[in-house]
């Protein structure tokens, strides 16, 4: 499995939350949204200008800015 960013994963794909590399409170505001290690995710969708995207987590949809998914590694399936 190759590790990647939350911000270049495409649409439809989907992988397992490897790392939450930020601290302080937006680290914390990550990971009370659930975003936490050994979490799965899917992308579901991107606006128009790819930011923010739109992720599929424990049954909800969830959106993040690209700045905020820049400090979260997914582990996916290489292709």
């Amino acid at each position: 499995m190759a590790k990647i960013l939350l911000r270049n994963m495409h649409k439809n794909q989907s992988g397992i939350i490897a790392q939450v590399k930020v601290g302080g409170e937006l680290g914390q505001r990550v990971r009370e949204m659930g975003l936490v290690p050994g979490t799965k995710i899917i992308v579901q969708g991107r606006a128009p200008l790819y930011d923010p995207v739109a992720l599929r987590i424990m049954g909800g949809t969830l959106t993040l800015r690209n700045n905020e998914a820049d400090h979260i590694v997914v582990e996916v399936e290489e292709s």
